[in-house]
């Protein structure tokens, strides 16, 4: 898509500060940080979320995350990693290009992905599984 940033990036059109690069996919450091070592995994393709990417491009962007993930720990010593992908506004995504955030955690560092947890009540359970359960047919 000729006016999409990550396309851009991912193409090598906008210089980034790459970690890695394939065929596929690009991993960048990200220019607005949560914690230090903070990256995105970027498709070389355009889809603009994860209900557009096909399915075996996803698995390969999961698999890349995993190898990333094992790097960054090693080499930033980190206490734990958070792997982020947002999808719609509402649920954070700023740039409709399908990308994976990968945050290492560090103690005591405030980045936060949190929520207070409610109450699964009985109903709204057997409502959501027979909903789901249905769209899978």
């Amino acid at each position: 898509m000729s006016d999409c940033i990550f396309c851009k990036i991912a193409g090598g059109d906008i210089p980034s500060a790459t970690l890695y690069e394939d065929d596929e996919f690009r991993v960048i450091l990200d220019l607005g940080p949560a914690t230090k070592g903070h990256a995105l995994i970027l498709p070389k393709h355009h889809y603009a979320n994860l209900y557009e990417i096909p399915e075996e491009m996803a698995a390969k962007a999961m698999v890349l995350a995993k190898k990333m993930a094992t790097a960054m720990t090693e080499a930033l010593g980190c206490d734990g990693f958070n792997i982020v992908q947002n999808n719609g506004e509402v649920a954070g995504q700023t740039v409709f290009h399908f990308h994976m955030h990968l945050i290492p955690r560090y103690n005591g560092d405030q980045a936060g992905i949190t929520w207070k947890p409610g109450e699964l009540k009985d109903e709204v359970r057997d409502e959501i599984v027979a909903k789901v359960t249905a769209a899978l047919k």
